[in-house]
């Protein structure tokens, strides 16, 4: 694991690299669901100022450079600029209420468009590729789902998390084709959306 917490020729060079891939297999990724625009646009923001030099700078080849900074200073301010920026991140859709001025505040997690449901499944699978390279496999994104469900019960709107696991578990069993050929024939058409209208009023009593 690289870690030189500085910018150097190497860390800019190899952050680059590292996140042009991921892009590059996110597009791969969302074209074969239909997204077409999401895939050319995906994580465009990366690129910028705010995020691409704090990555270079904290650069460790085989996780996030956010992961690293989050270590040195207890938050990552790429992140904080990240996902309130890319609608494919659940943060994106967390929001706050209040009643009366007090006493019940707290987050909502609102609901996620389907179509952002997909690009989220797109990003977890490339970023899996990306950082397990021959290692990986296609329960990867699943294993890593298991390992945050506890805390994302919290943050991510019941309907989100219900698909979210539906499709990680489905690319862990049929793989990525079969995962994506479904999204698209039939998830994005709106073909099931009897299913998760169901399932979400179950969980919700």
């Amino acid at each position: 694991m690289e870690n030189t917490d500085r910018i150097t020729l190497r860390s800019t060079f190899m952050h680059f690299k590292t996140i042009t891939k991921h892009r590059h297999l996110v597009r791969k990724h969302c074209f074969k669901m239909g997204l077409f625009y999401q895939g050319l646009t995906h994580d465009l923001s990366k690129y910028s100022p705010s995020e691409f030099w704090n990555g270079a700078r904290y650069f460790q080849g085989t996780r996030s450079p956010n992961t690293r900074e989050r270590e040195l200073f207890g938050y990552s301010k790429t992140w904080l600029h990240h996902k309130g920026r890319n609608k494919h991140h659940f943060e994106y859709w967390i929001d706050f209420y209040k009643i009366n001025g007090k006493e019940n505040n707290g987050i909502v997690p609102c609901p996620m468009p389907d179509r952002y449901i997909a690009e989220m499944i797109a990003d977890r699978v490339a970023a899996c590729m990306t950082y397990r390279g021959d290692e990986y496999n296609s329960w990867d994104s699943f294993n890593y789902y298991q390992r945050e469900k506890e805390v994302l019960k919290h943050l991510v709107h019941p309907d989100t998390l219900n698909k979210l696991e539906f499709f990680l578990n489905m690319l862990g069993e049929q793989g990525e084709q079969a995962t994506f050929k479904y999204i698209k024939e039939i998830f994005l058409k709106g073909k099931d959306k009897g299913r998760w209208e169901r399932e979400l009023e179950e969980s919700l009593n």
